[in-house]
C-alpha cells in the first residue's frame, strides 16, 4: 500500500495502464472488427432482439455473426463517444461455444453492462484507480442470470467517479461524450450505456439508478430505459461507490435502443426467476394480464406534472411534454394537470438520506490527486464545512435576506447525520411516501367515473443534456427523477423530440437571475442554439412494482406520438 501523497503516482500509472489495456484489446480484435459494416451486419443491427433470438434458437442465425456485428458497432461508437471501459468481445466468442445457453429467451443477444457490474476476469472499477487490475474470479449474479438466459455480455460502459452525477467522467477511463454533440454529456451515472445504445453499438444494456441514473442518460442521449422498483430486478454481483447505503436504494434496471426491445428484455429477465439468483428479488412472476389490460384499456387517466416547483422545465422539455399530452388527448385519453405532495420535500429528504454519511464513503476510495465529479465535490465540500455556525449564517442569509426558501431548504440540514438523525430522516421518507399513496388513491372526481390515475407524465429533467462540467452548478436539479427513487415508483423514459433552436429559446419573460438557486444553477447552461438537435424525452411513472403496466403505458405514449406524426427518430447506425 502506497500512502498519500505518493499514491498520486500510482494513480496516474494505473489510469495510463488501464487505458492502454483497453486500446490494445480493441487492436487485438480479429481483422473483421476493423472493417466497415457489411450489408448483412446492418441487417442484424436493425433486427429487434425477439427476431434475433428466434433466429439463433432455430439455427438460422449464427450467434458469432450477431456478436461480430454488435462488436464492430460498439467499437465505432467508442471511437466517437469514449463509451466503453472493458472490452470483453474475445471472451464472449469463447463463451458462445459452450458457456451460453443458446436456447434461452435471450439466446445469442449481446448485452452491454455498466462498468460496476461484476464479470469474471475483469475489473469493476467504478471509475476509481484503486479498483484497477483487480479482476473478479467469478461472474456476479446478474451476469450468471444473463448467460443462463442466453445473453452474451460483450462490453462494459462508462460512468462517473462517485456514481453521483448526470455526467460520465473519471480519470481511469476519461470522458464519455454525447453521440449527438460531443460538447455535451450523455448523462450519468449510466452515461456510457446511453451513448452506446443511442449510437447503435448495443441493443440492450443494464445500468443502475439512485437518483435518475438510467433515466437521465436515456433523456440526454435518446434511448429508452425503465427504472424498476426495488426487488423486481437483481442487484447482486456489483461494485459500488457507496456500499451499505440503503436510505435511497440503488436499483439495477434495463436500458434499450427501442421500446419493443426494452419490454422483451425486461420480460425475459423476470421470466428467468431472478429471485433464484438474488435473495433481494421478490418472487413476483411476470404478469402478462396486467400488460395486456393497459395495452387495450380504451381510455386512460393520465396526470401531467407541469413543474416540480423547484426548476420549471425549459422550453424544449415543456414542448416534449405538451407534444405527448396533445397526442394522448387526441386519442381520447384524459390528461389532467396535477399538484401532488410537494416534490421539494422529496428532494430535501432524499438528498439528506443519500448523503447521510457526510460523503465519507464515496470519498474513501480516492487516491491523492484523483479527479472528483464537479457536483459531488461541491456538495461534499459544503457538507464538511466547519464551523457549523458558519453554515447556519449562510443558510439564514439565503432564506431571510435572499428569500430563496428552496435553496435554503436544501442547505438547512446539509451535514453528516448520526444514526438517530438518519432514522428520523427515514421516518420522514416513509411519511412522505404514505402521503403520495393516499393522494394517488383519492385522485378522481372527473367524468371517467374512476378514482386514481393510470400513470403520470413528467419531464425527466428540466433541461436537455448539459455541457461537460455543468454539474458544478446543476447537480441539485435532479428532482424530476430523484422524487421517484424516494417513492420507489416504476418510471420509464420515452424520447419524443429534439431541441430546436428556432422554437426552444427562452422567452423574454424568463429571468434567470431571479430564479431560486437550484434553478439558476441549471439554467445558466441552457442555450437552445448550442443544444440544437439534442434529444428530449418524457417520463412515464406508475407506482411501486408496476413494471408491466408502465411498459404498456410507454407503448401507449409512443403509439399516440406515432399516430400524431411525432414519433422520435433514432440515430442511424454508422
Amino acid at each position: 500500500m502506497v500512502l498519500p501523497p505518493f499514491d498520486y503516482f500510482v494513480h496516474r500509472s494505473a489510469c495510463q495502464r488501464k487505458q492502454q489495456e483497453r486500446l490494445q484489446r480493441i487492436r487485438d480484435l480479429p481483422d473483421g472488427y476493423h472493417t466497415p459494416l457489411t450489408k448483412r451486419e446492418r441487417v442484424i443491427l436493425d433486427q429487434p432482439i425477439a427476431e434475433l433470438v428466434r433466429g439463433v434458437q432455430d439455427g438460422e442465425a449464427d450467434p458469432h455473426d450477431v456478436l461480430r456485428a454488435y462488436g464492430k458497432a460498439a467499437v465505432k461508437a467508442h471511437e466517437e463517444t469514449n463509451a466503453l471501459t472493458e472490452i470483453m468481445v474475445r471472451e464472449a466468442h469463447t463463451a458462445l461455444d459452450g458457456e451460453i445457453n443458446l436456447k434461452g429467451p435471450l439466446a445469442g443477444i449481446p448485452v452491454s453492462l455498466k462498468d460496476s457490474i461484476i464479470v469474471k476476469g475483469f475489473d469493476a472499477t467504478v471509475g476509481y484507480s484503486c479498483n484497477t487490475f483487480r479482476p473478479y474470479e467469478e461472474d456476479g449474479a446478474i451476469v450468471r442470470l444473463l448467460k443462463d438466459a442466453g445473453a452474451v455480455p460483450f462490453v462494459k460502459t462508462a460512468l462517473p467517479v462517485t456514481l453521483l452525477s448526470f455526467e460520465s467522467f473519471n480519470d481511469v477511463w476519461g470522458r464519455c461524450l454525447n453521440p449527438h454533440n460531443p460538447k455535451y454529456s450523455p448523462g450519468g451515472s449510466t452515461g456510457g450505456e446511453g451513448a452506446l445504445l443511442a449510437f447503435g453499438g448495443s441493443r440492450i444494456g443494464i445500468g443502475s439508478d439512485v437518483a435518475g441514473s438510467v433515466r437521465a442518460p436515456a433523456h440526454y442521449s435518446g434511448c429508452y430505459s425503465l427504472r424498476c422498483s426495488t426487488g423486481r430486478w437483481p442487484k447482486a454481483g456489483v461494485s459500488t461507490s457507496m456500499p451499505g447505503q440503503e436510505g435511497i436504494p440503488s436499483v439495477f434496471s434495463p436500458m434499450a435502443r427501442t421500446l419493443s426491445d426494452l419490454t422483451y428484455f425486461t420480460r425475459s429477465i423476470i421470466q428467468m426467476k431472478p429471485w433464484t439468483y438474488d435473495h433481494t428479488v421478490h418472487p413476483l412472476p411476470w404478469r402478462p394480464e396486467i400488460e395486456e389490460s393497459y395495452l387495450t384499456k380504451p381510455r386512460l387517466k393520465i396526470g401531467i406534472l407541469l413543474t416540480d416547483g423547484v426548476v420549471d422545465p425549459s422550453t424544449a422539455c415543456l414542448r416534449a411534454l405538451q407534444t405527448a399530452s396533445t397526442a394522448l388527448s387526441a386519442q381520447g385519453h384524459a390528461v389532467i394537470p396535477i399538484a401532488p405532495p410537494p416534490p421539494l420535500e422529496a428532494l430535501v429528504i432524499a438528498s439528506n438520506l443519500l448523503n447521510a454519511d457526510g460523503t465519507r464513503t464515496f470519498r474513501s476510495f480516492f487516491r491523492t490527486g484523483e479527479s472528483d465529479d464537479p457536483g459531488a465535490r461541491l456538495f461534499g465540500a459544503y457538507m464538511r464545512l466547519v464551523p457549523r455556525a458558519l453554515k447556519w449564517l449562510h443558510w439564514a442569509f439565503t432564506k431571510y435576506v435572499l428569500r430563496d426558501h428552496i435553496w435554503a431548504a436544501l442547505l438547512e440540514h446539509w451535514h453528516e447525520k448520526s444514526a438517530r438523525q438518519h432514522w428520523q430522516w427515514a421516518a420522514k421518507r416513509e411519511a412522505y411516501k404514505a402521503r403520495w399513496h393516499e393522494w394517488w388513491d383519492s385522485f378522481g372526481g372527473d367524468d371517467t367515473g374512476e378514482d386514481g390515475l393510470d400513470f403520470i407524465l413528467t419531464p425527466p429533467n428540466a433541461l436537455p443534456a448539459l455541457p461537460h462540467g455543468a454539474m458544478a452548478s446543476a447537480a441539485p436539479a435532479c428532482g424530476y427523477t430523484f422524487l421517484f427513487n424516494l417513492l420507489d415508483y416504476t418510471a420509464g423514459i420515452v424520447p419524443v423530440t429534439r431541441v430546436d433552436r428556432a422554437t426552444d429559446g427562452l422567452g423574454r419573460e424568463v429571468e434567470v437571475p431571479r430564479m431560486n438557486g437550484v434553478a439558476r444553477g441549471a439554467y445558466r447552461h441552457y442555450d437552445a442554439h448550442a443544444m440544437h438537435g439534442l434529444p428530449v424525452a418524457v417520463q412515464v411513472v406508475g407506482r411501486r412494482l408496476e413494471e408491466e403496466k408502465i411498459l404498456a403505458c410507454m407503448r401507449r405514449v409512443e403509439d399516440a406520438l406515432e399516430e400524431h406524426g411525432e414519433r422520435y427518430a433514432l440515430l442511424d447506425v454508422l
